[in-house]
């Protein structure tokens, strides 16, 4: 009976060793960073945050969310009225390759993750890229983690928090964002 005690004891231990090991090995996607100090961390929560609008980018399909700061500002009318967004404004843009619907063909519905987009309005820290720091997040779905964005990224993406600004550039006019708040 002892000897069976001993090897159960040892198959328990090696077993918790295991699961100790992958729970450590998984990355907490708030632990990702891009360089010059964008942090996923800056955006917890974004999962819960209400809904701009949708939109489809090349192949993918995107849900656009925002905090609360930056829904107030949408809905005081920035930035069609020629107002900026105030600092604290945070949005995501978080992207899906497309995938038929199993139950009902016809529609096309998120399939695995692709990346996740972000912005933050921050005037102090970000003043030379018009008070925006940007952050692009490519997801993995095979390993379920989170990495900068890089230029070897399809589409090619700068890993720095001003990754965005060259391209938000075409609309200045609209504080640096595209995305209308979308009518409901």
């Amino acid at each position: 009976m002892k000897r069976k005690s001993i090897r159960v004891t040892v198959f328990v231990g090696a077993l918790f060793s295991v699961l100790v090991t992958l729970v450590l090995a998984a990355q907490d996607k708030y632990t990702a960073k891009v360089p010059n100090g964008l942090a996923f961390s800056e955006f917890r929560g974004y999962e819960a945050w209400q809904l701009v609008s949708i939109s489809q980018d090349g192949s993918l399909i995107a849900a656009i969310v925002a905090n609360p700061v930056m829904i107030k500002a949408y809905l005081a009318g920035i930035p069609g009225n020629g107002k900026p967004f105030p600092d604290g404004a945070k949005m995501a843009k978080i992207h899906w390759n497309p995938k038929k619907m199993e139950t009902f063909p016809a529609a096309t519905v998120p399939g695995t993750q692709h990346d996740v987009d972000f912005m933050v309005k921050d005037g102090k820290r970000f003043a030379d890229s018009g008070g925006w720091g940007y952050a692009v997040f490519e997801y993995d779905a095979a390993s379920d983690t989170f990495t900068p964005g890089t230029l070897a990224d399809k589409p090619p993406q700068g890993n720095d928090a001003k990754c965005g600004f060259t391209c938000h550039t075409t609309v200045k006019n609209r504080d640096y964002v595209f995305t209308d708040y979308g009518h409901r």
